[in-house]
């Protein structure tokens, strides 16, 4: 286990898209963080059966997207590339599924460096089966075996990262969030999925050391929580200042898997990846304006300001004007990444960065909380703390304390309703108990009976 206590960036102005203090090398010659930012690719099939009938036809559109996108990026002049294959559930459930898309993907992008230089990696996410039960089953059970199968089958068929979106807490984070209950949600957080992060991390390394040494555990993504909340907020059924509050907290909970083995590159869709790069120096995959085929956000430009892997979140194989989506959304990405790395050899990045930034920070409190001034102090309030549970509650306090002040420089602009959800949500805070089983008792009767202590390692 790694404890991080201190910054690895600790100047706003080191946090840069493109660079990273610990760069990763992985898959076929691709540096990731050294400088260049590169497209990260992820798709998905259109709407249609996943069953022994109808793999073929699975298989034919796999094949047939990754040709696609590779013919269009030698057209391009792409230099270097990550494909992330998204497992829908199926492919985790039976492992040799998944283990054949990701040899036949593999074999593909290993053609594209063999014939023309073309410098790749390709990140396998698994899908976190666990929620299938309820309370659900965390460390045992038919979904753990699943998932672990077809972590070591992939492994051993060509991935270069492994990821997950994983969901261990979430189970109390939901009816928490619709409730917009805070000590719920910090419960969730700081101790629930903090506990099971660092046992299925543990597993997640314990893989690629085992299986397939020339594999990267990459890293995870507070998805199910943080993006929850930023969709539900961006219906207007939940605060924005709430959402902002949970992606702040939510880093504290993703970080446990860099103090398990993940080195990054880390996930696309943690939109926490900032901070998680100020206080590891590791390379980070960050979506945006060039994602919303996927999803709609109010950060699309400053979600690129530290981005060392620039995707598309994921979008289905369907028909377009100019072709397949996907081919069409790797277009979008590179063009991205373009002025990404010509403003890197310009010796221009930071002016970048800052119009990034000053685009989207004064328009929510999403925004205003990822600024790399407000990274790195969310960042610092974090390690300063050694248990997540403490580690959550400081990230919380240090987001309240930055929209406070951002307020009062009038640098964000909140409405009436939005400033009384930011009262309530300190009073809430200031409420908390110092000891973590203290809050467990607390939030008993209305989440205890939603999950199984034992599976996260605590006394019933």
């Amino acid at each position: 286990m790694v404890r991080f206590d201190t910054l690895c960036i600790d100047d706003a102005r080191r946090l840069v898209f493109g660079r990273a203090p610990h760069p990763v090398q992985c898959g076929l010659d691709l540096r990731i963080g050294a400088g260049d930012v590169h497209p990260e690719l992820n798709f998905t099939l259109p709407a249609m059966a996943i069953e022994p009938d109808t793999w073929p036809r699975v298989v034919e559109r796999y094949d047939a997207t990754v040709a696609a996108v590779l013919t269009r990026a030698r057209v391009l002049d792409v230099s270097g590339l990550v494909v992330e294959f998204e497992h829908l559930p199926p492919m985790t459930e039976r492992a040799s599924w998944g283990a054949e898309l990701t040899e036949r993907i593999a074999q593909q992008l290993r053609a594209a460096h063999e014939a023309w230089g073309l410098k790749a990696a390709l990140r396998v996410t698994v899908v976190d089966l666990r929620d299938g039960v309820k309370p659900p089953r965390r460390r045992r059970g038919e979904a753990w075996e699943q998932m672990a199968a077809s972590l070591r089958a992939c492994a051993a068929a060509g991935a270069d990262i492994l990821s997950i979106e994983s969901t261990g807490g979430k189970e109390v984070h939901d009816p928490a969030l619709t409730r917009a209950d805070t000590p719920g949600i910090v419960f969730a957080l700081g101790v629930l999925a903090a506990r099971d992060m660092a046992w299925l991390w543990d597993r997640f390394t314990e893989t690629a050391r085992t299986t397939n040494r020339h594999v990267v555990p990459g890293g995870d993504t507070a998805c199910g929580f943080a993006n929850t909340a930023m969709q539900l907020a961006g219906q207007q059924m939940l605060p924005d200042v709430l959402a902002a509050l949970v992606r702040a907290m939510s880093a504290a909970r993703t970080l446990v898997a860099h103090e398990h083995g993940a080195v990054g590159p880390s996930k696309d869709c943690a939109y926490e990846n900032p901070i998680i790069k100020a206080i590891t120096g590791c390379p980070i995959s960050m979506e945006g304006r060039s994602a919303t085929c996927a999803h709609l956000s109010p950060v699309g430009n400053i979600a690129g300001a530290a981005a060392d892997l620039w995707s598309n979140e994921s979008v289905p194989d369907v028909r377009l004007l100019s072709g397949p989506a996907p081919l069409a959304c790797f277009e979008s990405l590179v063009y991205d990444c373009r002025l990404f790395n010509t403003a890197t050899r310009r010796a221009a990045a930071g002016a970048l960065r800052d119009i990034h930034v000053s685009s989207d920070a004064g328009g929510s409190a999403q925004g205003a909380l990822m600024t790399p001034e407000a990274t790195i102090r969310i960042a610092q309030a974090i390690v300063e703390k050694t248990g997540s549970y403490e580690r959550v509650r400081a990230a919380g306090r240090a987001a309240l304390a930055l929209l406070r002040e951002a307020l009062a420089e009038r640098r964000l602009n909140l409405p009436a309703r939005e400033r009384r959800w930011l009262d309530k949500l300190e009073r809430d805070f200031d409420g908390l108990p110092d000891e973590p089983d203290e809050l467990r008792a607390r939030i008993a009767p209305r989440y205890g009976a939603l999950y199984d202590a034992a599976e996260y390692g605590l006394l019933p």
